[in-house]
């Protein structure tokens, strides 16, 4: 019998996950997930310091079985009213193969076996980046209806979706998959009473970006932060507010969006010289 229990939960217990937990997490069973022991372990500790009550789980977003098996687990502890998919590597992180198969297919993912376990009135966020917006020049039509609709177990055959290439363009391609496979998700979340959206960060400062501050992309990215229109980069806590809002009553008619959060820097680049190139 699913739990009485109001329950968040939070997928990726760096950074940003540990901002929205600690930001959303008052008053309600808070279920931290991620790859990494340590990190869930560092995120606990310190949530727990601040007073709230938290459960945590392994999750491997990657794989689907490991994906449902949260959901159940999750789905049993608490009534699941937000969960926030936060997971996802940089292209300094990992292989075009791994960008791929954690940041787009464990999207897929989540929105899979999440549907099946939510009530109605709750709310799924998954955090992109606006580097799905940064190369849409390399997404043709039928790419972008690929990544939107295919089954999960096909998502990762396209041509276009090349396993051995390129990071950088396989981080934006997946980003940009996680934005309208949420989209296209809004007819199963109809069915179940679930809104759906995304939230496309630009530079924003966590422990992820300063590892890519060391990648090939630093220099393009120590460049892009002055020439954002709003001239400094982003912190965990303004992303943390941006859920807070989307996962609430205030947004009871958002469905199906995404929400560009990046101090002008895409705007800016659409009718001027791009301000960080992926492609």
């Amino acid at each position: 019998m699913a739990s009485s229990r109001r329950g968040l939960l939070v997928i990726g217990a760096g950074g940003m996950g540990l901002a929205i937990a600690r930001r959303l997490g008052a008053g309600q069973l808070v279920i931290l997930a991620d790859c990494s022991q340590k990190v869930l372990d560092s995120a606990a500790s310190s949530l727990r310091d601040d007073g709230h009550e938290i459960e945590t789980q392994i999750v491997d977003v990657s794989s689907y079985e490991s994906v449902e098996n949260l959901a159940k687990f999750a789905s049993g502890a608490a009534r699941l009213n937000t969960v926030i998919n936060t997971a996802g590597i940089s292209p300094g992180m990992g292989t075009a193969r791994k960008i791929y198969e954690v940041d787009l297919l464990g999207t897929a993912n989540v929105i899979d076996a999440f549907l099946e376990v939510m009530p109605s009135g709750s709310s799924l966020t998954s955090i992109a980046s606006i580097a799905g917006h940064l190369v849409q020049k390399a997404i043709s039509p039928e790419l972008e209806k690929h990544l939107a609709i295919s089954p999960r177990e096909q998502l990762l055959g396209h041509d276009a979706t090349d396993l051995g290439g390129s990071s950088e363009l396989a981080y934006g391609i997946a980003k940009w998959g996680n934005i309208v496979r949420v989209q296209a998700a809004v007819r199963q979340g109809q069915k179940k009473g679930v809104r759906l959206n995304t939230v496309s960060p630009g530079v924003i400062m966590t422990a992820m970006i300063r590892e890519e501050l060391k990648s090939e992309l630093g220099d393009q990215i120590r460049k892009m932060i002055p020439e954002t229109p709003i001239p400094r980069a982003g912190c965990a806590d303004e992303i943390a507010s941006l859920v807070a809002f989307l996962s609430g009553p205030d947004a009871a008619f958002i469905n199906g969006a995404d929400f560009v959060i990046d101090g002008g820097a895409t705007a800016a680049s659409r009718f001027s010289n791009p301000i960080l190139e992926l492609v």
